[in-house]
């Protein structure tokens, strides 16, 4: 047991920088610990992989990027590993060489709740443990295509974005009262809109008459962002677009130094999201399972042109299949459905309304709920 002596309950997230979504995840829940909790629980984030794995895994968070540029490598390791007996076979064989940093980690960071946004830690952390510690939650953030390692029968709650990743683990046979359907945990700011469309527009300086066109490449301007940006520019489509460039900044200087005739607003990394995608009337993104729940909660139509094989494949087919938005991984693909959209207001219409349906606004909210339940169970 690694329980904390304290006056106040201390949860322990565990996550890494292995892409985007692990971190504001984290930190989507505690901030609705402290808006709809404030002063119940003291928190604390950890990074795994930085922190306490021994070589060559404290390099997982700066080969992430790297690697991910070689999908098809990405894909092969995931689908190896992806199976029940398989991803207990890799488990096992790993376990004695990250056995002792594992123990050390539980050892040396006391808490009253293990809050885990990742799939790698789980097995390894509760190995660790034995059978008597503090309740242990996981917060999957894959929205479908999820990996075997992001379930274990010793969680004491395990909460799932959909039902088709609630489904997934019933099949390897973890017990349905171990799970729970919240949704995907997005920061607070997305529940509240800071203005209708034609204030948020005259606040961006956006044109009230035009139909915009959100491009995002996720939070390190991933995908094949210019290579769009130009081909729409080029068919000379009367849109706006707004670009999202993220950390790359070398992408944000090429699009500014690009001769572009199509009214472009260029951004680096930003903080009004919500905003953004408030004022847009389409997204056009890669398919993250963030971007993809904050775009729902907006009720935007989805353009989904680029994706990480393996964990990404499930949110494509997702959006697919609810009718929500359209796979587009050509230049070409994106210009068809977007004459076809504006073409057909209707369509674009019921793809919004659809997008704002599969909406789940108050995730956070509920994991934050669960997370007071646990620490204070009278």
């Amino acid at each position: 047991m690694t329980r904390k002596t304290a006056d106040k309950p201390h949860i322990l997230f565990l996550f890494s920088d292995t892409g985007g979504g692990h971190r504001s995840a984290s930190r989507a829940i505690i901030e609705a610990l402290e808006i709809y909790h404030p002063g119940k629980v003291t928190t604390e984030m950890l990074d795994f992989f930085v922190e306490y794995a021994p070589p060559p895994f404290d390099l997982a968070v700066t080969t992430y990027a790297p690697m991910a540029q070689v999908p098809d490598l990405w894909e092969l390791g995931y689908k190896l590993s992806n199976g029940k007996w398989r991803s207990k076979l890799v488990q096992d064989i790993l376990w004695p060489y990250i056995r002792k940093s594992t123990e050390r980690l539980v050892q040396e960071h006391p808490c009253d709740l293990f809050l885990s946004v990742h799939p790698i830690i789980n097995t390894p952390i509760l190995r660790a443990l034995g059978d008597d510690h503090p309740p242990y939650m996981t917060v999957i953030t894959d929205m479908v295509s999820t990996h075997v390692f992001w379930y274990n029968n010793k969680a004491t709650l395990i909460m799932t974005p959909t039902e088709v990743a609630k489904l997934r683990g019933i099949s390897i046979g973890i017990d349905p009262d171990r799970m729970e359907i919240v949704g995907q945990p997005i920061a607070d700011k997305f529940r509240r809109p800071t203005g209708s469309k034609t204030e948020l527009r005259e606040k961006l300086g956006w044109p009230q008459d035009k139909t915009v066109v959100l491009i995002v490449g996720g939070g390190d301007g991933m995908g094949p962002v210019e290579e769009t940006v130009r081909a729409v520019d080029e068919a000379g489509m009367d849109l706006v677009l707004a670009v999202i460039a993220g950390r790359n900044e070398a992408l944000k200087n090429s699009l500014e130094n690009a001769d572009l005739e199509t009214q472009t607003f260029i951004y680096g990394f930003v903080d009004n999201m919500p905003d953004l995608m408030n004022a847009a009337d389409i997204l056009l993104s890669k398919a993250g399972p963030g971007t993809i729940s904050e775009a729902f909660i907006a009720g935007l139509p989805i353009i989904l042109y680029s994706k990480m094989p393996g964990q990404e494949n499930g949110n494509v087919d997702y959006v697919l299949n609810e009718n929500a938005g359209v796979w587009a991984p050509t230049a070409e693909k994106v210009l068809e459905t977007l004459r076809h959209w504006t073409e057909n207001p209707d369509i674009l219409k019921e793809m919004a309304a659809t997008s704002k349906r599969l909406a789940m606004p108050d995730a956070s909210y509920d994991i934050a709920q669960r997370i007071i339940d646990a620490v204070y169970p009278d």
